[in-house]
């Protein structure tokens, strides 16, 4: 099994020796000395050539410890993955267990090495069991609860410097590299050496089974990391980076990085790809790939399960795990789910779903299924593509340049910065576009296909019946045989298509489904995962992370028919839809109608009285605004609901709506402009009880309350405002004003105060004051409030003389009675 793991470089640091590398499983972060996170404490703990472990806090960078912990150079530790314990070994030849829980003190001395003790591997598979390697040429097993080992292995004829413990499948297996230049693979169970690898030319100091891949690397004083076969132990890779010899290497659980310390530095490297290897069939049966091995597990347990979004699904695998036979990249059902096809390392194999039984087998960079069941195509090199039928049968082959494929309804070819579409019984060209996707996906009818970039996604509807029939001048047209919907800036990651909703992950790592133009969410996701598909009969779609730990969220069938109906406008078959979808999404699929246009339709449906409202008022159906504006309660209703009946030239039902909402200053124009005397009155009442005194004496004066608008200033305590405002309304309220105000004038500067005159003591000063009382006299009896109506025919004030209109009417004999 060739893997041929993509080696992509991370980081290259340069510094003095590097004899420790250790990785921080959330930040990236590298000690690059004899030390260790601690994440779940955030603590960074250190062991030196001063015999002491010391403990730093790497959010604070205080010390919290130190620990005179051996009588010799500290060489290694080790951190128990849940208890308080760390394990401490030296060149004392000693192995020390500390419990940070009880101030670091010293719980157990494991005695047994007779020389330096180089490394201490914590089993992943027995937290309580421990292995360690020294320079006496042995690796020991111990217990947690003992000093004693467990035994002993011996079989390297120098010096050990390093070992790890397996992660993956069943096998009991440990690994150790020594001085003899060889890396050896023990059976711990049987206590004996199964593999030997060959290949370094100077001592061994770095081993580990990679967490995730079937890999082991190494790395030798001789200044190479190689990278080894953990099924075949075949050597398939050697890495250099010329920094000297190499000391450390680590690897993270759920991550493909790898931290590598040299002479001269370290280096950060990511193996192969970090998306998980998985399918669903329609049905719920998932298949997986965890280190090389295929599980199987089943959805059907949870049909009738209340199950929460969000909610880690508790699933266990059915029967055996097959090995797989190559390194897979990806894993994908038929379009029956008959079978399985599994391809990576260069080579493809096809299985039954049910059995895993071995149908078919070839060279393959990438595979894809075809429209039929046993149809199928490959990338068999950069310059040639394959089609096969009935499993094994090659029909045709296309010689371009290929930098992948996509399955679907087309045959889909990318190179460099074209993805052109083939048909997939004769290879004829269909149409070549300018884009350079990262997906290519196919909804269930065949019709419609979202195509991915980094930045975009574009949503096309494809003529298939078209296809058949097209003439040689139909198949010129530049789009011929697909029609632009949308195109919309996401990034997307992972995607699936549910009748005519595009159900994808993006970067962001929301989940969104698209429909008829626009874009719902959801759920807002805390970390990257991926579609595994959805099921009609549970209403929901599945979801794995990189661990593949599956969790859903609720997705109604029946809403996502309505929504595909009415993108198709099949507006009959939505309302036939309608009784089979829960109350609790009919305000949903109403905003959905409202988008596409059908806002009388979304009125009918909604449940929410704000989403109702907002309809209502779109319709002009203000009577039932006004029942839900009630409903709601709130004064933003009243006053949209009164804009909307202005609008629409309902200006009694505005005035009800303001006065709901006490909006003095709105009820003053609008009443004010429409001539209403009576309401203009009303009004000037309400607003002085609601002691909106602007509006209330703005009122007064409209309907010449001259004597209540002088009030309202005197009560607001306006008392110069009010002597200016008498003085040329209302003369005769010019003494009581005058003396309201001196006297309050007196409080603060009394010399002002008699600065102030009254007209009737100083009769001097106001030399026409007698003929402003006639005249406000006059006015009293003369003046009368005319309608809007005859204004043009009115003179206005700025051009009436009172004083000759005055003398006018004593000629005519008015007799002006004092009040």
């Amino acid at each position: 099994m060739n893997l041929k793991l993509d080696y992509r470089h991370i980081l290259t640091a340069r510094s003095d020796r590097v004899k420790c590398v250790d990785l921080h499983p959330t930040e990236p972060w590298i000690p690059v000395r004899s030390g260790k996170f601690i994440a779940r404490k955030n603590w960074i703990i250190t062991g030196s050539d001063d015999y002491r472990i010391r403990v730093f806090n790497y959010n604070t960078l205080e010390r919290q410890q130190v620990v005179d912990a051996h009588k010799d150079y500290v060489r290694c530790l080790a951190v128990h993955p849940t208890l308080p314990i760390v394990l401490s070994g030296s060149d004392d030849k000693k192995i020390k267990m500390r419990n940070w829980d009880n101030s670091w003190t010293c719980q157990k001395v494991f005695d047994g090495h007779s020389h330096y003790v180089m490394q201490i591997v914590f089993n992943p598979k027995d937290n309580n069991t421990f292995a360690s390697a020294s320079l006496d040429k042995t690796i020991k097993i111990w217990q947690l609860a003992s000093s004693i080992p467990n035994f002993t292995l011996k079989g390297h004829v120098n010096y050990i410097t390093c070992l790890d413990y397996t992660h993956a499948g069943q096998k009991p297996y440990l690994i150790s590299g020594a001085d003899d230049c060889l890396v050896k693979i023990w059976d711990y169970q049987n206590r004996s050496c199964v593999q030997s690898l060959y290949g370094h030319t100077e001592n061994v100091t770095a081993v580990v089974f990679h967490p995730e891949l079937p890999i082991i690397i190494t790395g030798s004083e001789d200044g190479t990391v190689k990278i080894w076969n953990a099924s075949t132990y075949s050597l398939e890779n050697t890495l250099n980076y010329g920094l000297g010899r190499a000391f450390t290497i680590c690897c993270l659980k759920g991550s493909n990085m790898v931290g590598i310390g040299f002479d001269d530095g370290c280096v950060m490297i990511r193996l192969g790809k970090e998306d998980p290897t998985f399918s669903m069939d329609e049905g719920g049966k998932i298949l997986w790939i965890k280190n090389s091995e295929i599980e199987i597990v089943n959805l059907k347990q949870f049909a009738n399960e209340n199950i929460k979004d969000g909610e880690r699904l508790n699933l266990s695998s059915k029967g055996d795990a097959k090995s797989s036979e190559v390194f897979a990249n990806t894993l994908a059902h038929n379009s029956d789910g008959r079978y399985v096809a599994v391809c990576g390392g260069g080579e493809y194999i096809i299985y039954t779903a049910m059995a895993l039984r071995n149908k078919a087998y070839g060279s393959a960079l990438e595979f894809v299924w075809g429209i039929e069941p046993e149809g199928f195509a490959i990338r068999e090199s950069t310059t040639t593509v394959k089609v096969f039928q009935k499993l094994t049968k090659e029909k045709k082959s296309l010689k371009v340049g290929a930098d992948g494929i996509y399955g679907g309804t087309l045959l889909g070819v990318r190179f460099k910065y074209q993805l052109t579409f083939y048909c997939w019984d004769s290879l004829d060209l269909v149409i070549r576009t300018d884009i350079q996707p990262t997906g290519v996906f196919w909804s269930g009818n065949r019709e419609m296909v979202a195509i991915t970039t980094k930045e975009n996604f574009y949503i096309l509807h494809c003529d298939v019946s078209a296809l058949a029939e097209a003439s040689e001048e139909d198949r010129h047209h530049p789009n011929f045989p697909f029609d632009d919907i949308d195109e919309k800036q996401e990034n997307v990651k992972t995607a699936t298509w549910v009748g005519d909703c595009f159900i994808y992950l993006n970067s962001l790592n929301r989940l969104n489904y698209y429909v008829g133009g626009e874009i719902v969410t959801i759920s807002y996701l805390d970390r990257p995962h991926y579609i595994l598909g959805y099921i009609p009969r549970h209403n929901r779609i599945y979801l794995c992370d990189k661990e593949l730990n599956v969790l859903s969220y609720s997705l109604h069938l029946s809403v996502l028919d309505f929504e595909t109906s009415v993108m198709r406008k099949d507006i009959q078959n939505a309302q036939q839809l309608l009784p089979s979808i829960p109350r609790s999404y009919y305000t949903k699929i109403a905003h959905f109608l409202e988008k596409q246009g059908f806002v009388s339709q979304a009125l009918s449906v909604s449940t929410d009285p704000d989403h109702k409202f907002d309809l209502a008022l779109q319709l002009s159906k203000l009577d039932l605004a006004v029942e839900l504006a009630r409903e709601i309660g709130s004064d933003q209703k009243w006053r949209q609901l009164a804009d909307c009946s202005i609008l629409n030239g309902r200006l009694d039902l505005a005035d009800k709506c303001y006065e709901a909402t006490q909006d003095f200053g709105a009820l003053l124009i609008l009443r004010s402009s429409s001539g209403n005397l009576d309401k203009v009155a009303e009004l000037a009442e309400m607003a002085r009880s609601a002691r909106k005194f602007n509006v209330a004496f703005t009122a007064y004066l409209l309907t010449h309350q001259n004597l209540k608008a002088l009030d309202i200033l005197v009560e607001t305590n306006k008392l110069p405002d009010a002597a200016f405002f008498a003085r040329t309304y209302l003369p005769s309220e010019v003494p009581r004003v005058t003396q309201l105000w001196k006297a309050e004038q007196q409080k603060s500067n009394a010399k002002a105060a008699q600065g102030i005159a009254d007209p009737f003591e100083y009769t001097n000063l106001f030399p026409s004051f007698e003929e402003s009382l006639q005249i406000q006299r006059y006015s009293e009896q003369s003046e009368r409030i005319v309608p809007a109506s005859q204004y043009s025919t009115r003179t206005s004030n700025n051009q009436r003389n009172v004083f000759e209109e005055l003398s006018k009417a004593f000629t005519s004999g008015l007799n002006l009675e004092k009040n």
